[in-house]
């Protein structure tokens, strides 16, 4: 089983989540660490190669964890936020990235 790493501050925003997304999210990051898909992703190439979203869906709303599960090491976890817009904002997509590219750059 891998470790799960957060970079950021994508902890506290996750801590944030309603209790149900929030143990939604717990349940899913299991099934990765274990080397299993979560029920519902889509790979977000945009943010970098390999990286994957898990979306959540309660009746509050919708939820996002951005990870990167193709590293030997660990899971690392690069951005939670609730999705307000059918989109995923830019804001969203260019922080995420950011933690990715410095993650690389940590790897080297």
């Amino acid at each position: 089983m891998k470790e799960l790493r957060f970079r950021g501050n994508s902890l506290d925003d996750l801590r944030k989540f309603p209790a149900l997304a929030m143990r939604e999210v717990g349940y899913q990051m299991d099934k990765v660490q274990n080397g299993k898909e979560p029920t519902d992703w889509k790979p977000m190439e945009t943010v970098g190669a390999g990286v994957k979203e898990v979306r959540i869906q309660d009746e509050v709303g919708a939820f996002r964890v951005i990870y990167l599960a193709k590293l030997a090491d660990a899971v690392y976890v690069l951005h939670c936020f609730q999705k307000k817009t059918p989109q995923t904002s830019e804001k969203d997509i260019k922080l995420a990235r950011k933690r990715f590219k410095d993650l690389v750059k940590e790897q080297q």
